[in-house]
């Protein structure tokens, strides 16, 4: 009886033994399980996005310029709180006030050569009227002459030759009563061309001085905002030339955030992506606004701006946390994400089986989100893999996880 108790029990021990030496006999590699961390695949919604550090500027922040040649009187110091239309520097440009005076003084002279030349026109057109008036009078006389030779031919009174010219009287007068109403009217239509072409010249000195004034009272450089002035760019009393930058003006009510975006998400980065602005703890919600077209140390520079309200304590420069939603996959497989993407180079997982090994098994992955990964093939719902750094597995088959 005892040495049947004592068999039961080595095939007991043996029982238990046997899978544990097998799995000791199977793995190349044993791991620690405490320092192994694993995650269960699952099965949602990813979102597809990128965070990166971003800057705050200025959505508005003009630079002001000198617009003509001369020496420069600043209103403002650096730094100082501005209005819009306050004038914040002024340019002293004689050649440019000289002109405008005598654009001016050409304008005046102009118009008073155009009313001597309605007056003059006005005269002449009434000579004309009054030699066709004449001539209407003439006309007049000789029909009624006609009148008197064709009652006079009549009764037998009046010779033959007497009777014809009266004819041509009459001819004559009307010829000369045509010619005088047409070129009255022939006139009439030289006269109010030259006064148009005349008018034209006067309307195009107007404009002339209209556009010197502009440039004249442009010389006082004037803020297009309200906000702060930034640096100065150039000295007080300084001579300056046409377009020389001068200052510029920040306006401090609304901002924007300059995101580098790593170049691998060049490709899926586009206007209007919806994107969230970590400040203080608290989310805002912003979108993409512009992408530059080219690409910088690797960087792609977008810019963001707030959609919902914006928070009252900004300041140029400020760092902050941008997460820019690149795209939403519904439905799909998707595990939390570790360093065993990296260091498996997103090809290689291992699965924890309940027998405490980990077995290795070859992945596709597909879009990745700051929290979570897609798994397109090689695992299923439900299979719990490790996360976290595979370079202790030495792409083992088979790992054996030690308590």
């Amino acid at each position: 009886m005892m040495f049947g108790g004592i068999g039961v029990a080595v095939a007991v021990a043996v029982w238990f033994t046997v899978p544990f030496v097998q799995r000791w006999a199977d793995a190349t590699v044993s791991v620690p399980a405490d320092r192994v961390g694993t995650a269960v695949v699952t099965r949602g919604d990813l979102v597809q996005d990128v965070s990166v550090q971003g800057r705050v500027v200025a959505a508005i922040s003009p630079t002001l310029y000198a617009t003509a040649g001369g020496t420069i009187t600043l209103e403002v110091a650096a730094g100082e709180q501005v209005l819009e239309g306050q004038v914040l520097a002024v340019v002293d440009s004689p050649e440019l006030t000289n002109e405008l005076q005598q654009a001016e003084s050409s304008l005046a002279q102009r118009k008073m050569e155009l009313e001597r030349q309605r007056i003059e026109s006005r005269q002449q057109a009434l000579e004309k009227r009054k030699a066709a008036d004449l001539a209407d009078v003439a006309l007049v006389a000789a029909k009624r002459e006609k009148r008197r030779a064709d009652e006079a031919n009549e009764v037998g009174v009046m010779p033959e030759i007497d009777f014809e010219k009266a004819q041509d009287d009459l001819r004559n007068a009307e010829l000369a009563h045509k010619h005088a109403v047409a070129d009255a009217d022939l006139f009439d239509e030289r006269l109010a061309f030259e006064l148009r072409a005349s008018e034209f010249e006067v309307g195009r000195q107007e404009l002339l001085v209209e556009d010197l004034r502009r440039q004249v009272d442009n010389l006082a450089i004037k803020s297009p905002v309200s906000g702060i002035v930034g640096d100065l760019l150039v000295d007080q009393k300084a001579a300056v030339s046409r377009d020389t930058p001068v200052m510029a003006v920040v306006d401090l009510s609304r901002f924007e955030v300059d995101a580098q975006i790593p170049e691998s998400y060049a490709d899926d980065l586009a206007i209007g992506m919806s994107a969230e602005v970590l400040i203080g703890g608290q989310r805002f919600e912003a979108r993409v606004t512009a992408v530059s077209p080219e690409i910088v140390n690797n960087q792609v520079m977008s810019r963001v701006r707030f959609t919902d309200g914006m928070p009252g304590n900004l300041r140029q420069n400020q760092r902050l946390t941008v997460r820019v939603l690149l795209a939403e996959h519904s439905d799909v497989t998707m595990v939390q994400r570790g360093q065993f993407l990296d260091s498996g180079g997103g090809r290689i997982a291992y699965i924890v089986t309940g027998e405490g090994t980990a077995e290795k098994r070859r992945i596709e992955t597909g879009a990745r989100s700051l929290g979570a990964v897609e798994i397109v093939a090689g695992l299923a719902p439900g299979d719990e893999i490790v996360i976290s750094n595979l370079d202790a597995f030495r792409s083992a088959e088979t790992v054996l996880l030690t308590d």
